[in-house]
């Protein structure tokens, strides 16, 4: 393995513990600052909307930088951003913070997906992808429980201290460790040809199926705390240890995915919608058992991110010499999908419908990737 893979997956490691670590922390964080779930939410989804849109407008104003430099440049934006959550004194501040940390989200994954690409084979490219992020689920499995549990016992300020000095030292293994001109020369373009890769409808196919996919299974993991203890009656200091298990799943989940998208893109984008789909729905009817739930929350994990190395893979292969805005994009995408699966389970809690409505709302969505995934390939099998 390359070690410049190992570098990304450490960044990958921060910036996963960024986002995830805060569904943990949000009953403790609500009620620091007073205010209600739908609002907590907002840490959430905020933070996924300001993805998107560094995504695209950070990643459009570096396509022709030197990519090692521009990583290293965005893990400061990283380290700033978390220093900035550690000490605010107000939800306001905290939700500031959260966005400055954010903003290097997208271009850094999306960035960091071509020059990952660019250290292998062409025939190992999904397994590239999916090396870097396992920093994200390397993340889910030790991180945010991790994360949760010092947050618990030692105030969730602590947690963000731990997670800036982190985003320091990920900032040293990239200078030291990715290679100098890394990613350069693939699909490198200039940024007219970057933003005319749009013209391709299906890269807007593959976004959408991005919104739709991983947003639903997101959506439904904004509120798990809240799920596993006030309708599966786990303790709250169950909870880290759930996470756990949860980000086996993930874990688990990518490596699988990166492996059979490397056989076949399109068959492993179906089966993992369709698993998926089923999962949440399942997840839904046995929430009120302990066991039957945490069984659902391990599959939900792990199909829900085997979902994430054939979706950048396949916004990549379609965008051909120009990947750096489209790889961006499909971050942005991830993130924008977070969001909406954050807010509309967030409406359907506000709505009195229970912590296990935002499954019913991401069974939806993955329904929903699943069809335009179907009728994407349709059409490009015309073609």
């Amino acid at each position: 393995m390359p070690a410049g893979l190992v570098a990304l997956a450490a960044g990958g490691f921060g910036i996963g513990l960024t986002e995830f670590v805060i569904a943990g922390l949000l009953p403790e964080v609500a009620a620091d600052f007073r205010v209600d779930e739908a609002t907590a939410g907002w840490l959430i989804s905020g933070y996924a909307l300001s993805v998107a849109v560094g995504a695209i407008l950070l990643t459009a104003a570096v396509t022709r930088l030197d990519r090692k430099r521009v990583l290293l440049g965005l893990m400061t934006l990283f380290i700033v951003g978390n220093t900035l959550s550690a000490v605010a004194g107000s939800y306001e501040t905290m939700l500031l913070g959260r966005v400055v940390a954010a903003l290097c989200h997208g271009a850094f994954f999306g960035i960091g997906s071509v020059v990952a690409a660019s250290l292998v084979a062409p025939a190992r490219r999904s397994a590239a992808i999916a090396v870097m992020f396992t920093g994200l689920t390397a993340a889910n499995v030790l991180g945010v429980p991790l994360g949760t549990l010092l947050g618990q016992q030692l105030g969730w300020r602590s947690t963000f201290w731990a997670i800036t000095a982190i985003g320091v030292l990920a900032f040293v293994a990239i200078a030291t460790l990715v290679p100098r001109g890394a990613g350069q020369g693939e699909g490198s373009a200039s940024l007219r040809h970057e933003v005319a890769t749009f013209r391709e409808s299906q890269v807007w196919l593959s976004l959408l199926v991005t919104i739709l996919g991983f947003g639903g299974m997101f959506g439904a993991f904004t509120y798990i705390a809240f799920l596993l203890t006030d309708v599966s009656g786990f303790a709250s200091a169950t909870v880290p240890w759930l996470l756990i298990l949860f980000g086996g799943g993930l874990f688990v989940g990518n490596a699988l995915g990166g492996r059979a998208a490397d056989r076949s893109v399109s068959r492993t984008l179906v089966g993992t919608l369709a698993a998926l789909t089923l999962v949440m729905v399942g997840f839904a009817l046995v929430a009120s058992s302990p066991w039957p739930a945490v069984i659902a929350l391990v599959l939900m994990g792990g199909f829900g991110f085997a979902t994430v190395p054939p979706l950048q893979t396949r916004v990549m292969s379609w965008a051909g010499e120009a990947q750096t805005l489209a790889s961006g994009a499909n971050i942005a995408a991830f993130n924008l999908g977070n969001a909406i699966g954050a807010w509309l389970g967030g409406l359907t809690i506000a709505a009195g419908l229970g912590y296990t409505s935002p499954l019913w709302v991401g069974a939806a969505m993955a329904a929903a990737a699943l069809l335009v995934t179907l009728g994407a390939d349709r059409l490009a099998a015309r073609r």
